[in-house]
């Protein structure tokens, strides 16, 4: 891969659900690019389109849902449209996703080995029965599991819900892929293992120049991990940004309303701060900035489309305030 080509460019990518209601615009108009050994924080809301995203790279978005416009390049390849059996070199190989749900990932009738021996063996079908149990062992153990080798011939169902996401984070890591996508994978872990795991991830983006999307609504999470920062509401980025620019100081309302809402930034006693409203149906957006309803700072101009503007070198806000100097602060 050329060191300056970027992993990942994403350009205009819109993936809608065709439904009886009407179109579902889960992901609208949403471009980004992550280098070699980068991390980016995709974080927002439930329901915000971080996850569809994902999918969408992976080509897993199933009917009645498909991309209906947009370039997804990985490695300087378009992956739009490209056949189901390219897919199959592509997935587990050079594209992992960690799942939120480790169930999705592990079969519950398989043992822990048999499942993670096949997924080395799908793409090297020639390695060794014995190299392949080795690197499940030192997997298993770089996620913190204890007596990886005996806890190979164990079943799914003989793991807590945490220990299942470790080895679904492991079976990720085994093919050594060029890009994972980690849809919230550390939900489940207690922040012992949570620590560990966001360590493991940044350690293997700088040793192998593996570049890493982590799926998130957890800004903490995001603030000791990411490189930069994609923020989504309602199926678009509406600021993007390195990660102490945009946590330090974020320009779009909804970044400051997310940032205000953690836990431990009001005064001991008082109410944690909410963001108030919901948001709002992807079949029936609003025109013009799909915040504004929920908005505190909103103007007559937020109810016409807005624009990406770029007012700082790396910084982009989806916000009519921002294009006028000193209209943000």
């Amino acid at each position: 891969m050329d060191a300056a080509m970027p992993t990942l460019e994403v350009k205009g990518l819109r993936t809608h659900f065709f439904t009886k209601a009407g179109v579902v615009k889960a992901v609208d108009d949403v471009s980004f690019r992550v280098g070699r050994g980068e991390v980016l924080g995709l974080v927002g809301e439930s329901g915000s389109g971080k996850s569809v995203t994902g999918f969408s790279v992976l080509g897993l978005v199933d009917p009645p849902g498909r991309i209906v416009e947009g370039s997804i390049r990985f490695a300087g390849r378009e992956l739009v449209g490209i056949a189901e059996r390219q897919w199959r070199d592509i997935r587990g190989a050079k594209i992992a996703m960690i799942f939120q749900d480790p169930m999705m990932t592990l079969n519950p009738v398989l043992r822990i080995d048999t499942q993670m021996v096949e997924a080395i063996r799908a793409h090297e079908p020639r390695i060794e029965r014995a190299e392949a149990h080795r690197r499940c062992i030192a997997a298993l153990g770089q996620v913190g599991i204890p007596s990886p080798e005996e806890r190979l011939r164990a079943y799914p169902h003989q793991f807590s819900g945490g220990m299942r996401q470790r080895v679904a984070i492991a079976i990720a890591l085994l093919n050594k892929p060029d890009l994972i996508i980690a849809d919230e994978p550390t939900t489940a872990l207690d922040v012992t293992i949570q620590a560990q795991i966001l360590y493991e991830a940044q350690k293997l983006t700088r040793e192998t120049g593996t570049a890493l999307i982590w799926i998130t609504h957890d800004l903490t999470v995001v603030a000791g991990l990411a490189d930069r920062i994609c923020v989504m509401y309602a199926g678009r980025i509406v600021e993007e940004g390195s990660v102490d620019e945009v946590l330090d100081n974020p320009l779009h309302p909804y970044t400051r309303g997310l940032i205000g809402s953690v836990p431990g930034r009001n005064k001991r006693g008082s109410p944690l701060y909410q963001i108030p409203g919901m948001t709002p149906s992807l079949i029936r957006l609003p025109r013009g900035c799909a915040f504004r309803e929920r908005c505190r700072e909103a103007v007559e101009a937020c109810g016409e489309p807005q624009p990406i503007v770029h007012p700082a070198p790396g910084r982009a806000v989806r916000c009519c305030r921002c294009s006028r100097p000193g209209a943000v602060q």
